[in-house]
């Protein structure tokens, strides 16, 4: 299992918009970049974790917990002459652009806004805090998540030791 950051405009798209679908999961549609492109099409599995950021708004923050239900498939906005993220280029037979699918897993309340995480030392190296960094899909390490999920008001799982049962005594 992995986990990733993905970034998007609230007022294109937010968390709000996944929870409200029908089923709460959305393709993630109109990725555009080839770096982030190749995360979705290659790296991101069904199950990894995804952490959903609202971007170009302030402050930005981290606003929800997603999971992956859909591994990466052509996304077919690229095809599409009506969508927004229509590329003439891309061929059906070899697609340029792909997409995953997401489920909307639970909100973040309150929001990790990215003034508040920048302060955090257990996140210094995450790809979110670097300067310059504007990758829309992005690797999140163990440590990362773990991290986000303890600053989101989540307490460690403590798994009770397993008993052996009288047919397992021996």
């Amino acid at each position: 299992m992995a986990y990733w950051l993905f970034k998007s405009e609230p007022d294109c798209y937010s968390f709000e918009d996944l929870m409200g679908e029908p089923d709460g999961t959305t393709g993630w549609d109109g990725v555009r970049n080839f770096q982030a492109r190749n995360f979705l099409r290659d790296s991101v599995q069904v199950g990894d974790g995804v952490l959903f950021y609202h971007s170009s708004v302030t402050p930005a923050a981290v606003v929800g917990i997603a999971e992956v239900v859909k591994a990466g498939h052509p996304d077919p906005t690229a095809f599409d002459p009506e969508a927004d993220h229509h590329d003439p280029k891309s061929d059906p037979d070899e697609p340029t652009w792909f997409q995953v699918s997401i489920k909307g897993v639970r909100p973040i309340d309150p929001p990790l806004e990215l003034p508040m995480l920048k302060t955090v030392a257990e996140l210094t190296g995450m790809e979110l805090l670097r300067k310059g960094s504007r990758l829309s899909v992005q690797p999140v390490s163990d440590a990362e998540w773990k991290t986000i999920l303890r600053l989101a008001g989540d307490k460690p799982s403590k798994a009770k030791p397993r008993t052996k049962t009288k047919s397992q005594k021996g």
